[in-house]
């Protein structure tokens, strides 16, 4: 008897009506060769493949160039579209400058906006955001604003225009993993029309599939794989939690109790055997 696993996938998702059958998203940042992140990327099935601009613009990564163009050849191969986003920018005049140049270089109105307001916490500019976002949609970019789990923030970022969120799960590259699930299940419960994809923070599959089993629509990751012993076999691990974390929720999880309840229930009359 052969069994049928065709529903032992996540259903597609569309984020500014791209359908995408992945719900991981990757990064390209800090791994140790451009080989090592092309297989990465390749195991980790993402669809979607952030690019730093400073990095590329400014040339200061070694291998810049180099990267770029392996990042368009194996994105073209696996069907992926490049995300480039505005890290290090810390107003939104910068930020739109810099995403205004992005259109320029990568061809595509997709832009991840990144505006820091702390230097300790990498904690973005809710002010700053805001406004870059509401510039940016009036530009015609489609912006995936990466913000904290402030629900009034994200509600201001919906109202500039944004259709996705990206809100942190930790401080960038911390590896904390969830620090606020209450924070997070608020968001789900009270934007329930809107792609969330948890960004930033999470440092093991199992934060990932959690995060997924919040209800969330996608994770985005860089650290995580990019500094693992071994980046490619670390891509496919998140993959696959991220995938069994959207199955689990879909599927419907069982609410937490607090005492136990037997899985066999039993009645007070004894069982006869024949």
């Amino acid at each position: 008897m052969r069994l049928d696993f065709s529903a032992a996938a996540p259903s597609p998702w569309r984020v500014y009506g791209q359908r995408l059958d992945s719900r991981f998203l990757i990064g390209s940042a800090g791994y140790p060769s451009p080989e090592v992140l092309a297989h990465a990327i390749t195991a980790s099935g993402a669809q979607v493949v952030t690019v730093g601009l400073k990095r590329e613009i400014a040339g200061a990564a070694p291998q810049g160039s180099q990267v770029v163009a392996m990042l368009r050849d194996v994105c073209a191969a696996a069907g992926a579209r490049l995300l480039p986003n505005t890290a290090g920018c810390r107003s939104a005049r910068e930020a739109v400058l810099l995403a205004q140049m992005s259109r320029e270089l990568f061809d595509t109105p997709w832009i991840k906006l990144e505006v820091i307001g702390d230097e300790h916490t990498l904690q973005p500019d809710p002010f700053e955001l805001v406004d870059a976002t509401a510039q940016l949609v009036e530009l015609g970019f489609d912006v995936f604003p990466y913000c904290t789990d402030d629900l009034v923030v994200c509600r201001r970022l919906l109202a500039a225009g944004a259709q996705v969120l990206m809100p942190w799960a930790a401080p960038i590259g911390s590896g904390q993993g969830v620090l606020d699930p209450a924070a997070l299940r608020t968001l789900r419960a009270r934007l329930p029309g809107v792609p969330l994809i948890v960004d930033a923070g999470l440092g093991a599959p199992s934060h990932a599939a959690f995060a997924m089993e919040l209800g969330y629509d996608a994770v985005l990751l860089n650290s995580a794989v990019a500094q693992a012993v071994n980046p490619p076999q670390m891509a496919m691990a998140f993959a696959h939690a991220i995938a069994a974390g959207r199955l689990g929720h879909e599927a419907g999880l069982i609410a937490p109790q607090d005492m136990a309840i037997p899985s066999t229930p039993c009645g007070n009359e004894p069982i006869l055997v024949d």
